[in-house]
């Protein structure tokens, strides 16, 4: 059974149902200017809605239920005055019926003095939109059809009163330059103003009308109108600004980034930046320039989970660092900043379920390690993309504003040298470890009790619960999923070390150009000095700030790995770290390419004085020779003794030396009896044993 008010669809018009007697339904078309209420019979309405003939449609009117009248406005009083007028008619059943409707009618206009045609529209208006007071509210709203366009022959808005002309009427070969100048000129995101966009469609418009004086030209005004009115405020917006920037801080956000996650550990997001700060050496004599921080947090909670605070500069190989933090115990990195803290003070310990990170350091075959260990998920954000981890983003700015107003040597936005201005760089006070001790103790009392006033809170969290990081944390681990998994630390540290590809030679396993052995290589066989080997390329995890070890996988896919040290060979790099190595070897090759540059040019010289004697040999070889060849080859012999003779004669005949000096004779053991030196051939070839 239809409702009263219900809307139907019926041979493509909309009926709205007024009132339901025994007889059957009374509605009326709610789109016709001419339309008065029906009897319709049960039967038929039921049959319609057996054949699928009549559907339920919204009530296109359903929002003037609940529109806003200001109380005493013009509005209100017109409304009042004409439901006054009606409300005799609508309370009499007959009204609905052809029959005794006009004389109802007829009987309202005599005593009120209304024309009969008002009282109508009056009525029909009110069946029509819903049988409500609002429905007789005036269509103001439709007044001067808002954004639609006005078509007429003669100049649309008021005359003109200062400016000189009568002014342009905006015809379609206006629109059409309008809409070219503004597509070539405006709509970018080069930051041109509507003014030069209308300067140079005069320019256009000149051209089409050179006759025309100029204060007959489509106004900046006119010009204006157009653009707003052809391009919605959206895509204004899109066209205005980089695509870049619109994606990142423009375009509108519908979601946050707790309501994609179960609970704590579900994702974490990971990101560097440069602080905002000058450091001094560990000696305060020297400006070591700004710090390197990269910052760990739990989606959920907000918690930060790990970091890291140096001088390296953005990489894997540091992102790893705050990542092996975020998934260990942090008391010891605590108390050597002087804070004393307990494992529930920040209980994230373990391995998350999904890390997100920039198209950058974690973007690669190196964390793969990572994924297959412990199923972890890595999440890269679009080029470009960092609002998709906004809570890390924002939280460097929340960090640094704990020091900015404080520290001396921080960033500002005056320029270094401007015109009485300091320097800022030269105010640089603190060190890497006063600042990484000021940075640490930020994050624990966030941590702890940072209020987070914004923070999105689910449906079952309860009033009671003070949204900070700790407290979100264990109120998650207690009531969410996600919980962290945990795993050996060892595990965890290998799991994140840099990979890189290394080769097996019977001198050990090249790594950086540097050759490591391990016992377990020396059974292998691979380090006997023999061609059957062939090339042999694994792959070996190692540590940035350890040179002196790596850590070699024989089998690929396994996870089994031998720890290989420095052979005697690369001894040169033992008690180093990797970065000392890698610089090291750039230093070495720098200068054995400025050394080539020399031994090419002495190769050179050389080669250019061989090629003159070999010539200058030639001119002075006798063209011919009275002797056979074989009496030429006879007397090689003779030859050579006539010419080392002479040779013998001409050393004799050089000057002896003035003095004589016996050199003194230290043994390394007794002195022989017979006066022979030892021999010391076993001890150099002999074998190990």
């Amino acid at each position: 059974m239809l409702s009263i008010n219900t809307v139907v669809l019926h041979a493509d018009c909309r009926y709205r149902i007024l009132k339901a007697p025994s007889q059957g339904y009374i509605w009326i078309d709610i789109d016709s200017d001419n339309a008065f209420p029906e009897l319709m019979q049960a039967a038929v309405i039921d049959q319609l809605f057996h054949d699928e003939r009549l559907k339920l449609q919204d009530d296109p009117y359903g929002e003037l239920v609940n529109e806003p009248v200001e109380q005493g406005s013009k509005h209100q009083h017109l409304r009042d005055e004409r439901m006054k007028l009606i409300t005799p008619l609508i309370t009499q059943e007959d009204v609905y019926f052809r029959s005794t409707r006009g004389k109802l009618i007829q009987k309202r206009c005599a005593e009120t003095g209304t024309p009969k045609k008002t009282l109508y529209k009056l009525l029909r208006q009110y069946w029509q939109r819903g049988c409500v007071p609002n429905a007789l509210l005036p269509d103001y709203r439709n007044a001067g059809g808002k954004g639609k366009k006005k078509v007429s022959t003669k100049k649309l808005g008021r005359p003109r009163s200062i400016t000189p002309g009568q002014g342009s009427i905006i015809d379609a070969s206006v629109e059409r330059m309008f809409r070219i100048v503004l597509d070539r000129h405006y709509a970018n995101d080069k930051g041109t103003s509507l003014p030069y966009a209308h300067r140079r469609f005069c320019d256009m418009f000149q051209l089409a009308n050179p006759k025309l004086a100029e204060s007959e030209y489509p106004t900046l005004g006119q010009f204006r109108y157009f653009w707003e009115r052809e391009y919605s405020r959206p895509e204004r917006i899109r066209l205005k600004t980089n695509r870049i920037t619109y994606a990142k801080d423009v375009r509108p956000l519908i979601s946050t980034s707790t309501a994609s996650v179960q609970g704590p550990g579900s994702r974490y997001e990971i990101d560097a930046t440069i602080a905002d700060i000058y450091l001094l050496s560990a000696d305060r004599q020297r400006i070591i320039g700004r710090p390197t921080l990269y910052v760990v947090v739990d989606v959920f909670s907000r918690m930060v989970a790990g970091f890291y605070i140096g001088l390296e500069s953005p990489s894997y190989v540091t992102a790893m660092q705050a990542l092996r933090m975020a998934m260990t115990s942090k008391m010891d990195i605590c108390h050597r900043y002087g804070l004393d803290i307990k494992p529930e003070d920040w209980p994230t310990v373990g391995i998350p379920d999904a890390i997100l990170a920039d198209r950058g350091e974690l973007l690669g075959y190196q964390i793969e390690s990572l994924e297959n260990a412990f199923g972890v998920r890595i999440e890269n954000t679009r080029p470009y993309g960092g609002d998709a981890k906004g809570i890390v983003e924002r939280y460097f700015r929340t960090l640094q504003a704990n020091f900015k107003p404080f520290a001396p040597g921080v960033v500002t936005a005056t320029t270094v040298k401007k015109r009485g201005g300091n320097d800022y760089r030269l105010d640089a006070t603190l060190t890497l470890e006063d600042f990484s001790k000021i940075i640490v103790a930020s994050i624990h009392q966030r941590n702890r009790s940072s209020v987070l006033a914004k923070y999105d809170r689910s449906a079952d969290m309860p009033d009671e619960l003070v949204p900070t990081p700790i407290n979100l944390w264990e109120w998650g681990i207690k009531n969410r999923s996600g919980r962290l998994r945990s795993a050996p630390p060892d595990l965890v540290r290998l799991a994140l070390l840099p990979r890189q590809k290394v080769t097996v030679s019977n001198l050990g396993i090249n790594c950086f150009g540097e050759y490591y052995t391990s016992s377990e290589l020396l059974k292998s066989g691979w380090l006997h000095r023999d061609s059957s080997l062939g090339r042999i390329e694994l792959e070996a995890a190692y540590d940035p700030a350890d040179a002196e070890q790596i850590y070699l996988f024989p089998e690929k896919g396994i996870n089994t790995y031998w720890v290989c040290s420095l052979s005697d060979r690369s001894r040169q790099f033992r008690g180093q770290t990797m970065w000392e190595l890698w610089a090291s070897k750039e230093r070495q090759k720098k200068a054995t390419a400025k050394a080539k540059i020399v031994d090419d040019s002495s190769k050179r010289q050389l080669e250019n004085m061989i090629d003159d004697t070999i010539k200058k040999a030639l001119r002075a070889r006798p063209l011919a020779s009275a002797s056979s060849k074989s009496e030429l080859i006879r007397g090689i012999r003779q030859n050579r003794t006539e010419e080392r003779d002479k040779e013998r004669q001409a050393q004799k005949a050089m000057p002896a030396h003035s003095s004589k000096t016996k050199a003194d004779v230290t043994y390394l053991h007794d002195k022989p009896e017979d006066g022979s030196f030892p021999d010391f051939l076993d001890d150099l070839f002999g074998d190990d044993e």
